[in-house]
């Protein structure tokens, strides 16, 4: 693959990655590019279609003509995106870093004022010294360094036994301030894998024969809707027959012989539906899902219509994000009728199809520039520089490396309630660190002048000091409980 250049030609197996970006010579296929584009079904090429590198062959066998190599291909150019967002975040200066930068200055100054006024009214240097390093210990910002650590620790160690991955403090701030959250469909909201929804029959037919018929041819192809098929076949109407005189039609479906009796299934345009299956199908496909025709001998048995399926907890997940104060927002590079199905299923009322990869970024900015704060969630490849360059980046932990790498979040189960969780989580352990900062700064400050006034000797200073540590750890490991 090192060695391929603009012009080489290189074969892809059916399950292999195409090696570069180029264009089909020889052969047909169906390749699916959905860690890329989005777009839950698998594209059919033939001779003359471009093909682009890491997307998987799903079909038959392709000889591919390299048309962009390296640093050229589409892949490549998605990856600079990404380090272009990543660079361009600032980083987030620490509250406790501000505070103790004035705050050490100003105690040792007042240590030093109160020497000399003790020494200036009493005459006496030990009063005056015990005053001052009272003051010194009272003041020590112990808890204020333990502040944000011990929370940050027992924040993270809690997220992980829940399956979130925080990457850092300043993670935590962007939480707070977020609004909204772009949703992408394949592998967040949806599976990812194609699987056998609703099955319609003609009158007087059998749905667990229409099953066992179309599951026959299926299960002889490599096609993803026929593996989706066959499984769904297999799983309501058990074993399968085996067909003969197999044959696969590129673009329109397989035929062959299932006991005896000549079977089409596909799109079979010459087929004549009865009304009922006519209507079936059509209202599949404005849905966006894909409608299949069954027929037997030339007489049509049934529809099947196969899409991508929703994960069951993602319109609970919706529900829970819109607890949060967020809007969820549906973003995709699959076409606006299977967008909008998926949405309303789940309950998401803004939606943003057919999207190119390199363009979800610019949907990102474009909701920022409105004023937004949003948060991204993806799983792709084609979602890793929107990744980086949304306010916060929460990545399944199921999706590819690209995209966990660009985010702020990892979700490891790819469960989308986790992404309420971590974002509940990441704002508690937040709040936990101002109220430690709150109470370390507070009682420096309200114990201050009673060490200056020389109420407080160096031992009750120490033993205060330790007390307000011993508080600010306390206060982050109820963190623990965190459900």
């Amino acid at each position: 693959m090192t060695r391929l250049t603009v012009g080489d030609r290189f074969v892809v197996r059916p399950g292999e990655k195409i090696a570069t970006d180029g264009t089909v010579v020889e052969g047909d296929s169906a390749v699916d590019a959905s860690m890329l584009t989005g777009e839950s079904v698998p594209v059919d090429v033939t001779v003359g279609d471009t093909v682009t590198g890491a997307t998987v062959n799903a079909g038959g066998r392709l000889v591919v003509e390299a048309t962009r190599v390296g640093a050229d291909t589409q892949l490549a150019r998605m990856a600079q995106l990404v380090e272009a967002a990543q660079n361009g975040k600032a980083e987030v200066q620490r509250l406790a870093d501000r505070i103790s930068g004035v705050f050490v200055p100003v105690v040792l100054l007042i240590a030093l004022g109160t020497f000399g006024v003790w020494l200036a009214v009493t005459d006496d240097t030990v009063a005056a010294f015990t005053a001052a390093v009272a003051v010194l210990i009272i003041a020590c910002p112990c808890a204020l360094g333990l502040a944000t650590p011990t929370a940050l620790m027992v924040g993270t160690g809690r997220g992980a036994q829940l399956g979130i991955l925080i990457k850092g403090p300043e993670v935590l701030e962007s939480t707070r301030r977020v609004d909204t959250v772009v949703l992408d469909k394949t592998g967040t909201v949806t599976t990812g894998r194609m699987t056998l929804q609703e099955v319609y029959v003609a009158e007087g037919a059998a749905e667990k024969e229409v099953l066992r018929l179309a599951g026959a041819l299926e299960h002889a192809s490599e096609h993803p809707i026929a593996r989706a098929i066959t499984a769904g076949a297999q799983e309501r109407a058990g074993a399968l027959p085996a067909p003969e005189r197999f044959e696969n039609v590129p673009g329109l479906g397989v035929r062959g012989r299932v006991e005896g009796h000549e079977v089409l299934v596909g799109r079979l345009p010459e087929v004549a539906l009865p009304e009922g299956l006519a209507r079936a199908k059509a209202t599949a496909e404005a849905e966006g899902r894909t409608a299949v025709v069954v027929s037997r001998d030339g007489v049509a048995l049934g529809v099947l219509t196969v899409a991508d399926a929703i994960k069951e907890t993602s319109a609970e997940a919706v529900r829970e994000l819109r607890a949060l104060g967020l809007t969820p927002v549906l973003l995709t590079g699959d076409n606006r009728a299977v967008a909008e199905s998926v949405a309303r299923a789940v309950g998401i009322d803004e939606v943003i199809a057919e999207v190119l990869p390199q363009d979800k970024v610019a949907v990102v900015e474009r909701l920022r520039g409105q004023g937004r704060t949003v948060a991204m969630v993806g799983d792709g490849v084609n979602d890793a520089a929107a990744l980086a360059t949304a306010d916060l980046g929460l990545a399944m932990g199921t999706g590819t490396d690209a995209a966990i790498e660009a985010s702020d979040l990892t979700l490891v189960r790819g469960d989308l309630r986790v992404a309420a969780d971590a974002i509940r989580l990441s704002r508690r352990t937040l709040s936990t660190i101002k109220g430690n900062l709150v109470w370390a700064f507070g009682y420096n400050v309200a114990a201050l002048p009673l060490a200056a006034a020389g109420l407080l000797n160096p031992m009750i200073a120490g033993a205060a000091m330790a007390f307000s540590s011993v508080f600010v750890v306390t206060n982050s490991l109820r963190l623990r409980t965190f459900s």
